[in-house]
């Protein structure tokens, strides 16, 4: 299989958890997907089996890296194969991240799916923005102190 071909059918190894994470954040399934650590392995897998052939040459390049060094590196279909997989798995990883920490504080919906939405398009772009709305969410509705809480003082 040739890269141009592994670099389109790459994206399909995650699409199918973006779409769920996205347009069906309450769904039973979704909710037992994004539950457990599992969602970025299939990405994180094809990543460890395009880079470990070429382990020494990436190594070299990240472990002390120039601009000319990951120019280099990037500049070959094997090269922008390898970080378009790395932007997938780890992309998807924050997103998983989003979702559980948004879900566990409750922010709706209607605010996660279009953070999520920025994390797939714009990876660290959307992180900052989910960490814009988590901060304005919390400064919405600040929590309360339970009587549990007041009582253990």
């Amino acid at each position: 299989m040739n890269f141009e071909t592994i670099f389109s059918l790459s994206s399909l190894l995650v699409m199918p958890f973006w779409l769920l994470l996205i347009f069906l954040p309450r769904w039973r399934v979704t909710e037992r997907l994004v539950a457990g650590p599992w969602l970025a392995v299939p990405a994180a897998l094809l990543y460890a089996v395009l880079v470990l052939p070429r382990f020494g040459e990436v190594f070299t390049a990240v472990s002390n890296p120039t601009l000319a060094g990951i120019t280099t590196l990037l500049a070959s279909p094997a090269g922008a194969t390898v970080a378009w997989v790395h932007f997938l798995a780890f992309d998807l990883f924050v997103a998983r991240w989003v979702y559980l920490d948004g879900r566990s504080r409750k922010i709706s919906s209607w605010f996660i799916s279009p953070t999520l939405f920025m994390v797939l398009m714009l990876g660290p772009v959307g992180f900052l923005l989910y960490l814009v709305v988590r901060t304005a969410v919390a400064y919405q509705s600040p929590p309360t102190v339970s009587a549990d809480a007041i009582s253990g003082l």
